[in-house]
Order: structure tokens, then sequence, then C-alpha cells
């Protein structure tokens, strides 16, 4: 095999960019003349290579011209097997988790241990028992999908506060109640919370700006798999404002839904792309809808087609 001429990226000793289509392990020995092939194996088991930010562990991983390979020094990141979320994407500075429905975000004062942040503090702290992580944003209990931890509190803040310049596009899939109105749409409706701690559309006009646009994927006689995209990311927001149009949510009984047949709240955090906030690479991350979802439409569900949108 002809060794390739890959260097590193400049301002990165460790980070290699792939000239020639090739696979992982091969391609690791060639910029690697000095280490054994033993030691580049070991590399992979460790977790220690990342292709394109996310980790590899198999030598067969296929690389593509432009690829970006980094060597991780030290330890890599330990593997995380969890029944209730796993993580899609890690590195010295953020976590990516896909968390699994009925899991809480964070602690309260009766739940401390089932959530994702104590599940992730535990998991960082097997490498370095000084490691922390923290909460950028949070999903529901009830919602399943993509969310995001930042390992300190710099980079946390830096996300907090330019969240709108950072997170480019944030997607749910959800099945609503009945068919909706149109193919696509906006709901704009100001949102506010009440005494029982539930966010309703207040009548009066008055309560703090939301905007949530959909677009129907797929309709059965009883329901609809709905794409939504946040403009705003306020609390149940989604929630309230498919009460508000009077489509709520499949098993979503605190706003509306008339029975719970789904078993659960069928509201899924499916993509997450945004900005890194140390690197400044984009990064772009998806999960599968649902098999529920898509039973509870039905299989001989009307599917709609839309074109794209023109910017």
């Amino acid at each position: 095999m002809r060794k390739t001429s890959e260097k590193p990226a400049s301002g990165n000793p460790r980070e290699y960019t792939v000239k020639n289509p090739s696979t992982l392990l091969p391609f690791l020995l060639s910029i690697l003349p000095d280490r054994s092939r033993t030691t580049v194996k070991s590399f992979l088991t460790h977790r220690q290579v990342s292709v394109n930010d996310r980790v590899s562990t198999r030598h067969d991983t296929l690389l593509r011209p432009g690829d970006r390979v980094n060597i991780l020094s030290g330890r890599g990141f330990a593997p995380l097997s969890h029944p209730m979320l796993r993580i899609v994407f890690e590195d010295e500075h953020l976590i990516v988790i896909d968390k699994r429905q009925g899991l809480l975000s964070m602690g309260t004062d009766r739940e401390k241990e089932r959530t994702a942040y104590h599940i992730l503090s535990c998991h960082v702290k097997r490498n370095d028992p000084g490691a922390m992580v923290f909460i950028v944003h949070r999903l529901d209990r009830e919602t399943s999908g993509l969310m995001l931890f930042a390992k300190s509190e710099a980079v946390q803040e830096t996300l907090q506060k330019n969240w709108k310049r950072i997170v480019r596009k944030r997607t749910y899939m959800a099945v609503a109640e009945g068919r909706m109105p149109g193919q696509e749409g906006c709901i704009e409706a100001p949102l506010r919370e009440n005494s029982r701690f539930k966010v309703y559309v207040p009548s009066d006009g008055e309560g703090t700006a939301a905007v949530t646009r959909y677009r129907v994927v797929k309709q059965g006689p009883r329901y609809s798999l709905v794409e939504l995209e946040l403009e705003t990311g306020r609390k149940n927001q989604i929630r309230a404002h498919m009460e508000h149009i009077g489509h709520p949510i499949a098993g979503d009984r605190k706003y509306g839904a008339p029975s719970s047949e789904a078993g659960r709240v069928c509201l899924h955090a499916s993509s997450l792309c945004f900005e890194h906030p140390v690197t400044g690479r984009m990064l772009n991350f998806s999960t599968g809808t649902p098999r529920l979802f898509e039973a509870l439409v039905g299989e001989n569900g009307q599917k709609i087609s839309i074109s794209p949108k023109k910017h």
C-alpha cells in the first residue's frame, strides 16, 4: 500500500487530514511509523482515536479524503453502557447524549441519581476523579432524544450566553393527536406558567414570545407524525403550543391528550446542529424516529412530501 503523506494540521500536532482513501488502521500505521502495530491498535482499544470528532475503535473504519483523524494524548474516553442513555459524541469539552424517555435531565428533591447528569458525572470521574459535567439545556423527563452537556463551567457559560448564535438548528419528532390543519405552519404564541407549573398560552396575549414551526411527515386516521423546529427554546414550548392549536402530543395528558394509548409522551429531540464553542467546527447530530411513533400513525399512513424551503 502506498504510504500516505498526511501531516499534522497547523496548531494541532495530533490532528491529521486524510489525503487518499484508506481504512483507519493502515492510515494510523502510516502516520505513526515509529510505533509498533500493537501500540497503534491499543490506541483504538483505549478510545484514543477520533474520526471527524467521533471516537472510533474499529480498525476498518473507512476514511475519505478530507476526513480529520485525531489521536488523543493519555487515556481516551471510557465507554459508557447504560440502559437509559447513550453517548453519541464526546471530546474534552462536550458530551452529546441520546436520552431515553423517563430519565430526568438533572436531580430533584426526590430523585438525585436516576438522572442524565448523575450518570454522566460518574462516567467522567472514571477517568478523572476531579472531572465534572455541566447542564447546558434540559429535556423534559417525558421527552427522549439529543441533549448537550459541557465539561467545564467556561464552556457551559459560552454555550448558554451564545445559544442563539451557536445552535443553528434543533428539531423534534412528535406524534400529534388528529390530522394537522396544514402540511406545514408556524405557531407563534406567547407562553406563561401558572401556579401548578403548567406552561400555557394566555388568552390576554401577554407572556414570553415563543415560535414553533412544524411540518407534517405522515398522517394516519387518528394521528400525525410531525417534525417541529424551535425558533425559541421556552420551557414546555412544543407541548403547550400543540395543545394551543388543538393537536396535543399523543400521550401527553398534562397538555390535553385525550388518552394515554401511547404509554409515553410522543416527543423526541431528533436533531441538533451547533458550532463547537471551542474549535468552531460545525457539529450535526441526528437520531432515528422511535418505532412507536411510526406504529401509532400506522404503516398505511399518508406520507407528506413538501418542497424544500427557499432561503
